[in-house]
Formats: structure tokens, C-alpha cells, sequence
């Protein structure tokens, strides 16, 4: 038994958390808000992120983060990518001794540019961490509280962080892989929900399954194109946090990324769709970074050029995507990793 403090309580932190207590660790739970702590504590729900689940009764949640914080030995952080600088700073002033930190949130700093994990070391001292680890793969809360098989992948520089990990998660129905290649996890992660994005803006114009199939596999393309670029390893991308995650993240009605492009693609505004999700749309500020991204490293990446024309300009969806067939034929191989 370990004890673990999982930071953020969405449905996400959540369902991460109820692995950890059925693994009988000593996890607890921190959410913002002192009404949802009391839920899990005395209900042992959290009807708003997971309705109808009961959590285990040995799962305990605070609203307090510097309790959280202290009580752990392995910190696991589940919250916004926009929310997790500053989160860290105020880790950092609470920790008092090293921690593991795991994080399993999917994006990039908008305008830094910089991945979780380097966020997470630049605000959280070296005295402060032991190492980082990035969890990552094809897994949705809603169906990991029901106990349906997932498989992930655990990502450090550090083997022996990721294998530690490996064993707090690991049980009958949820199996984690490790991979040295923190880069290329992080930024799979990240980039699937762009293209999820777009796959719901197709499905929502209606242009059925051939457009989809196509998105996802060119999507593909050109996520492994910038990640190479920045010192990935291509083989990631073939893996679960690339393409395994692109297809649960593109094809899945729990996939709220591909809500919001579905919506976009029925004509909705971008503010009408993010003010009623009610929850982040991790996708559009992960636009904006993978677009200045492809600047910054020369990559060609028109998917997410021409989701950015649409969140961010103005242009109709069925024009971005006229536009995006209407491009100078390419070779189909050497497009993918030299283009």
C-alpha cells in the first residue's frame, strides 16, 4: 500500500483514483470545491463527472491541498492543462520533502510551448520531485469505472519511475506499458484532441466514414511529422498514445473534444460550444500551441492549419475543409515523415 493524493476530482482524476483505492492504496482526493469533497466522502459518488458510479469506500477526498499534498508519497495531477503552473508553484511550497509526480493531463502551454512535464520542472523544485511520469493512452473515465479493460502507457526519462507507476495501476482491467519516450507520449497526448476536433467537425457537417478514416490517418501523419521534428520517436506514434488514442479520442461519444467539433461542424459558434460543455475542451487551446508549434519547428501540419482558420478565424468549417482538398497532390509515404 502507497500513499496517493490525486489532484482534481473531474471525471478523469476520478476514475484515476478509483483504480488506485481498489488497488488498496492509501489514496486521497483533492477537488476545489468542499460540497464534492463531502459527496465522496459520505455518498461515495461524484454524480456531476460520473453519474450512477459508486466509488470504493476506502477512496477519501479533501478540499484542502496542502493535506493533500503532504500525505503523499506519489502525486498524481488530473487537473487542466491551463491550471497546472500554478498548480505546481503551490505544490511546490507545500511539499516539504520529494515526491513522484505523475501527471495525466493531454495537452501544451499555449505560447511557451511547453510540454506538462516541463512545466511541471520548471515549477517544481529538484528537491521537491523524484521524478516525473506521464500517464497517457486510449482511456475513457466513464468506461474504467465499470471496470472495461484499458490499456495505457506510463512515460518517464527515468525506468524506474515509470515501472513504479506501472505497479500502483496495474490490475485485471487496467494494464499499463512503459515507454522512455516521455516526448513523444506527451505530445501524442496532446495533438490527438486537434484531430479529434476535426473528426467531429466532419461527422457534424455529415461527411460520414471515408472523411473520418481519412482525418485520423493523416492526422496521424502529420502529428508524427512535428513530434520527429522535436526528438520523438516515430514507433510512438504507432502505439497507445498515438494512434490508440486518436481513435477512442475521434470515434467516441464520451470524447468531448469530438463533441465540441461536432457541434462546430452543425454550425454552433466556439463560445456557445465552450460556454455549454460545462467541462475543458482541451483541443482548442492545444490548436493554438501545435499551430505555433508547426511555425516554430517548419512542420507542415494542415489539419491543424485549418482548424485554427476555423476556431480562431473566423472560416466556415466546410470551407476549411474544400480547402484542405483542394491542396497540391502529395506521395502519399514521403508526405507522411518528410513533408
Amino acid at each position: 500500500m502507497e500513499r496517493v493524493s490525486v489532484i482534481g476530482a473531474g471525471s478523469w482524476g476520478t476514475a484515476i483514483a478509483f483504480v488506485l483505492a481498489e488497488n488498496e492504496h492509501d489514496c486521497l482526493l483533492w477537488t476545489r470545491r468542499a460540497e464534492q469533497s463531502a459527496e465522496i466522502n459520505e455518498k461515495h459518488t461524484n454524480a456531476s463527472y460520473l453519474p450512477g458510479i459508486t466509488l470504493p469506500a476506502n477512496l477519501n477526498a479533501t478540499s484542502d491541498l496542502a493535506a493533500a499534498v503532504q500525505h503523499a508519497d506519489v502525486i498524481v495531477i488530473a487537473v487542466p492543462t491551463k491550471a497546472i503552473r500554478d498548480l505546481c508553484a503551490d505544490i511546490n511550497k507545500l511539499a516539504g520533502n520529494s515526491k513522484l509526480i505523475v501527471h495525466v493531463s493531454k495537452g501544451i502551454e499555449p505560447d511557451t510551448l511547453k510540454r506538462i512535464s516541463e512545466v511541471i520542472e520548471e515549477e517544481v523544485s529538484p528537491d521537491n520531485r523524484k521524478a516525473i511520469v506521464a500517464l497517457s493512452g486510449p482511456s475513457h473515465a466513464e468506461e474504467v469505472v465499470l471496470r472495461h479493460p484499458t490499456t495505457i502507457t506510463a512515460a518517464s526519462f527515468d525506468q524506474e519511475a515509470a515501472e513504479h507507476v506501472q505497479d500502483l495501476f496495474m490490475n485485471h482491467y487496467f494494464r499499463v506499458y512503459t515507454n522512455d519516450d516521455l516526448v513523444g507520449v506527451e505530445l501524442g497526448a496532446a495533438l490527438k484532441n486537434v484531430i479529434a476536433l476535426a473528426a467531429g467537425i466532419t461527422d457534424g457537417i455529415g461527411y460520414g466514414d471515408n472523411a473520418k478514416a481519412a482525418l485520423i490517418t493523416r492526422g496521424l501523419a502529420e502529428i508524427t511529422r512535428l513530434g520527429v521534428k522535436m526528438g520523438a520517436n516515430p514507433l510512438t506514434f504507432s502505439g497507445l498514445t498515438g494512434l490508440g488514442d486518436l481513435i477512442v479520442t475521434c470515434t467516441s461519444v464520451h470524447s468531448r473534444n469530438w463533441k465540441a467539433g461536432n457541434m462546430l461542424g452543425q454550425g454552433k459558434s466556439l463560445d456557445d460550444v465552450v460556454s455549454g460543455m460545462g467541462m475543458v475542451i482541451e483541443g482548442v487551446r492545444t490548436t493554438k500551441a501545435a499551430y505555433q508549434l508547426s511555425k516554430r519547428f517548419d512542420v507542415s501540419m494542415p489539419l491543424t492549419e485549418a482548424l485554427y482558420s476555423v476556431l480562431f478565424d473566423n472560416v466556415p468549417p466546410k470551407e476549411a475543409v474544400d480547402q484542405l482538398m483542394n491542396r497540391m497532390k502529395k506521395q502519399e509515404i514521403e508526405d507522411i515523415f518528410f513533408k
